[in-house]
C-alpha cells in the first residue's frame, strides 16, 4: 500500500513571481515577513530544506537537508484559493477568473435578493472583519444580506447566525452558486456567519465554500477512478466540489486539521491524503497579522515531528501552498509568490534540491505517477528525481 500525504499551507508563500506587479504584488514575500517575528520558529521545517528552496534567504540554510525541494511557479492567471489548488490537482487555468472590484452587476443582485426575499447591504470589495463591523448592526436590525467581495473571484454573505440560521444561509449560498456561472462563474460562493453582539461581532467556525466544478479531470479523480483512496481533510472537499474525493472531513483550525491527519496516519489506505490548514490565511495573512502568522507556522512546525514519526515505509509526506498572503503589506489579499514543495519520506531522496519548477501541477504530475497511473493531467513528474 501507497500513501501520500499533501498538506497545504495556505498562503505560505516565498517570494513574489516574475509577474507580481501585474498583480499589484510587488516585493511580497510571506515567508520572509513572518520570519521578522520573535515567534518565528521552524526547525523541522528547516531540517527538510525549506531555507535551501531556490530565494528563501530569511534563515541559515542545512548542510544535509533530510527531504527533497523545489520552488514553485504559478503559471495559472490567479493567485486565489480556487486557482492554486486547481492548479497543485493538475489544472492550469490561462484565464483568469472574474473578479468584481466595483461590486456585482445588478442583474445578479436583483435576482438573489428576489430568490432569498432578502435585500442586500455593502456589494463592495471588503475585509471580511471590516464588513461584519460597518455593516453588522444594519443586518440585524433588517434582515438584508451582508454580500461582498474581494481581489478574488468570491460572492461572500455574512450573516448573523441569530438572523439567518446557518443551514438557510447556506441555501443563500447554492442560489447564489446557481446564478453564478457564464461570465459570471466565480470561483467561490462563501458562507461567513457571525455572532455576538454590536460593535464586538466575531465570524463563527461555520463558513462554508461553495465552488465551481473543476473543468477538467484532477489527480483526485484519476486516482477515484483507478479505485485509490482520495481523503480531503479541511476545505479540500468544497474546492473541489466533492470531484474526485473517496471520504472527507471537516475542521475547525489548523490544530484539528493537524488532528485528523494523525489519526489517518494510524489507519490502513491506498491513495491520498489531501490536506489545507487555513488558519495562516484566514486569520493572520487577511489581518496583517505578522505576529500571529509566525505562531501558527511555528505551532505546525512544532506538531510536524509527530506526522514525519508515523510515516510507514512507503508513504510520502508533502508540503506547499496555494499562493502567499504577505502580512507586511498594505493589502490585506492574497500575494502573487512562489510557493515551497517540501517532500519527505523513506522512499525520498535527501538534499535533493529540484530548483524552480515551471507549475504548481508539478506535484500533481509526480503523484500520479508514484501511484502508476497514466494520465494527460498538466504538469511534468518529478519521480524520478526524488525516489531513491
Amino acid at each position: 500500500m501507497k500513501r501520500v500525504f499533501l498538506i497545504v499551507l495556505d498562503s505560505f508563500g516565498i517570494g513574489e513571481l516574475p509577474d507580481a506587479a501585474k498583480f499589484h504584488d510587488e516585493g511580497s514575500n510571506t515567508i520572509r515577513a513572518t520570519s521578522t517575528s520573535k515567534f518565528f520558529s521552524m526547525p523541522n521545517m528547516q531540517e527538510l530544506g525549506l531555507f535551501n528552496i531556490d530565494g528563501v534567504d530569511c534563515r541559515e540554510k542545512n548542510e544535509k537537508p533530510t527531504g527533497s525541494f523545489a520552488r514553485m511557479t504559478e503559471v495559472s492567471q490567479g493567485k486565489d484559493t480556487t486557482i492554486g489548488h486547481w492548479e497543485i490537482a493538475g489544472i492550469q487555468s490561462p484565464k483568469a477568473l472574474p473578479t468584481y472590484p466595483s461590486g456585482f452587476p445588478k442583474e445578479i443582485l436583483e435576482q438573489f435578493s428576489k430568490e432569498t426575499g432578502r435585500g442586500i447591504l455593502c456589494n463592495k470589495p471588503y475585509s471580511g472583519t471590516d464588513v461584519i463591523r460597518d455593516y453588522g448592526k444594519q443586518h440585524v436590525e433588517t434582515g438584508d444580506l451582508i454580500v461582498y467581495t474581494s481581489a478574488d473571484s468570491v460572492f461572500q454573505i455574512a450573516a448573523h447566525e441569530a438572523v439567518v440560521p446557518i443551514e438557510t444561509l447556506y441555501e443563500y449560498c447554492k442560489i447564489a452558486r446557481k446564478l453564478l456561472v457564464g461570465q459570471h462563474g466565480v470561483g467561490r460562493v462563501i458562507a461567513r456567519p457571525f455572532d455576538g453582539e454590536f460593535p464586538n461581532y466575531k465570524r463563527t467556525t461555520r463558513r462554508h465554500d461553495f465552488s465551481m466544478f473543476p473543468p477538467k479531470d484532477t489527480m483526485l479523480t484519476n486516482l477515484k477512478e483507478h479505485n485509490f483512496d482520495v481523503i480531503a481533510v479541511g476545505k479540500i472537499n468544497d474546492i473541489f466540489a466533492g470531484q474526485g474525493i473517496t471520504e472527507y472531513v471537516y475542521t475547525k483550525n489548523n490544530d484539528e486539521g493537524i488532528d485528523r491527519t494523525l489519526e489517518y496516519l494510524d489507519k490502513d489506505f491506498n491513495g491520498l491524503c489531501f490536506i489545507n490548514l487555513v488558519d495562516f490565511d484566514m486569520l493572520y495573512g487577511h489581518r496583517n497579522d505578522i505576529d500571529g502568522y509566525a505562531k501558527a507556522l511555528t505551532s505546525f512546525d512544532n506538531r510536524l515531528s509527530s506526522i514525519m514519526d508515523k510515516l510507514k515505509e512507503e508513504d510520502i509526506l508533502m508540503i506547499t501552498a496555494d499562493h502567499g498572503c504577505d502580512p507586511s503589506t498594505p493589502s490585506t489579499d492574497h500575494s502573487r509568490e512562489y510557493t515551497p514543495w517540501v517532500i519527505y519520506g523513506k522512499p525520498v531522496k535527501e538534499n535533493m534540491n529540484l530548483g524552480t519548477l515551471d507549475s504548481f501541477s508539478d506535484i500533481a504530475k509526480t503523484i500520479v505517477d508514484y501511484f502508476e497511473i497514466q494520465s494527460d493531467i498538466a504538469g511534468k513528474s518529478s519521480l524520478k528525481d526524488i525516489i531513491k
